[in-house]
């Protein structure tokens, strides 16, 4: 077998987990090592109960399903990257418990560069869409990849912000590679795949439940230099993202927000446990001490917003908003879609950051 293949098919066994694994290569140094061992050897281990390694009791069908991993990797246009693989980021080697096999879409070359994670909160407001995206963009035109989750929100904008600068971005995922989650962002699912670099520790066909996204976190956190929080607030996955960047020796960044705002409310209290404060780029740049990168010195510049890929019904819809609020229900009328239709394209503008949707029902176009 080779090293890869070792590395998959050990992970793949039903019910070792993850801390199985890592006790596992502890003890007999290697997965080929694991695969080959005694049912008696393998009861040995410290920690190891017999229903986590029952599924290694079938050598034939450990390898078998690793090579049939491989095998639908090949068709779905993706690739495995094992732990001591060369290609496995070294960064990511720090954490303390790293995912044993990288399942990898685009740019691999990507793993390799330097990069910036920025999270916050998937229900943001339209400040905080607008400053992840022009923050991501500003670092991707810094020759910085931005790492992030692919979530609603934040994650979106910075991914988005990224791909429209000189750079890339590295989306993080909480599902299988062939999993588009959530459906809303099927477009920038797409275009991340053929511009940037779709990740997961997961095997293809994995579903996004719930458990899966705070262990995400700890791959975006690992993998980057540092870890931008735009808004979240006190309960926030994004503070776990942030506190693993800490545990690894990353620098954590909070950008402020209104001082009312609850969306804000842990971006906030990060910086008072002595986060770095975020103005622009420069101020991660300079704290991070990258050499041959440039940051704006002003403030969060705002990047211009491209809407010449809208679809013809979205744009309709935009070119009768101004930045005067409109009851929904009379913009439907004035649009003459169907209210089904009218929600989604509406929906799509609002992730975009194109519109606002404010108290009372009211719709007006983004300042």
């Amino acid at each position: 077998m080779s090293a890869n293949l070792d590395w998959i098919s050990l992970s793949l066994v039903p019910g070792l987990g993850l801390s199985g694994f890592w006790r596992l290569i502890d003890h007999f140094q290697s997965p080929a090592a694991v695969i080959r061992a005694s049912r008696k050897d393998l009861l040995c281990v410290k920690g190891i109960r017999e229903g986590q390694i029952s599924g290694l009791f079938e050598r034939i069908e450990v390898v078998v399903r690793g090579e049939r991993e491989l095998l639908r990797l090949n068709a779905a246009g993706a690739s495995a990257i094992a732990f001591e693989d060369p290609r496995y980021p070294a960064l990511l080697k720090e954490l303390p418990d790293p995912p044993p096999v990288l399942y990898v879409r685009g740019r691999m070359e990507l793993l390799g560069l330097p990069s910036v994670a920025i999270v916050g909160s998937r229900a943001a407001t339209a400040y905080g869409r607008r400053t992840a995206y022009s923050l991501a963009n500003n670092l991707a035109n810094s020759s910085l990849t931005v790492v992030s989750g692919l979530a609603l929100g934040i994650d979106a904008e910075s991914h988005a912000g990224a791909l429209s600068g000189k750079g890339s971005t590295v989306a993080i995922l909480g599902c299988g590679l062939d999993v588009v989650y959530p459906r809303q962002n099927a477009k920038l699912y797409k275009q991340i795949a053929e511009h940037g670099l779709l990740v997961s520790e997961y095997p293809l066909g994995t579903p996004p439940e719930g458990f899966r996204f705070p262990a995400r976190n700890r791959i975006i956190a690992g993998l980057s230099l540092g870890v931008v929080v735009v808004e979240a607030a006190k309960r926030s996955g994004s503070l776990i993202t942030a506190q693993i960047a800490l545990d690894c020796g990353r620098e954590v960044f909070a950008v402020p927000g209104q001082v009312d705002s609850c969306k804000s409310e842990g971006a906030h209290w990060l910086l008072k446990q002595g986060a770095k404060l975020v103005q622009n780029v420069g101020d991660i740049i300079e704290e991070l001490g990258i050499k041959g990168a440039t940051g704006e010195k002003g403030g969060v510049v705002e990047a211009e917003i491209n809407t010449s890929a809208l679809e013809p019904e979205a744009q309709h819809l935009l070119d009768k908003l101004d930045t005067y609020p409109i009851v929904r229900e009379s913009l439907l009328e004035q649009v003459g879609l169907a209210p089904g239709r009218f929600s989604e394209l509406l929906l799509i503008l609002e992730l975009e950051g194109l519109v606002e949707i404010l108290p009372g029902d009211k719709v007006r176009k983004r300042v």
